[in-house]
C-alpha cells in the first residue's frame, strides 16, 4: 500500500515532468456531453488527472494544428495491419 507521503512524491514528479510549478492559469471550461466522455476515457487509459489531461490536449492540438496549417500532414493507424488514414480536424 503507498503511503501519503509516497503518493505526495509520485505527484510532485508528475507534476514537474508535464512543466508544473511555473505560473498557471486558471480557467473554466463548458465540455459538451461528448468531449466530458472522451476526457474520462483518456483520464481512465492515463492515469493522469483531469487537468494534466486537458494540458496535454491543447497541448497536441496546438502541435497538430501547427504541422497541418504548414503544409504537413498527421496519419493515423487505428489498429496493427490498417492502412494509414489521413488525420483532419473539422472544427
Amino acid at each position: 500500500m503507498t503511503s501519503k507521503t509516497e503518493e505526495g512524491s509520485q505527484q510532485n514528479a508528475r507534476w514537474s515532468r508535464r512543466g508544473g510549478g511555473r505560473e498557471l492559469e486558471r480557467i473554466t471550461v463548458n465540455l459538451t456531453p461528448r468531449s466530458s466522455a472522451a476526457l474520462k476515457v483518456a483520464v481512465e487509459l492515463t492515469g493522469d488527472t483531469k487537468t494534466d489531461t486537458i494540458n496535454r490536449a491543447i497541448q497536441l492540438y496546438a502541435y497538430l494544428e501547427k504541422v497541418i496549417r504548414d503544409g504537413g500532414s498527421v496519419h493515423v493507424r487505428e489498429e496493427e495491419g490498417a492502412e494509414l488514414q489521413r488525420l483532419r480536424i473539422v472544427g
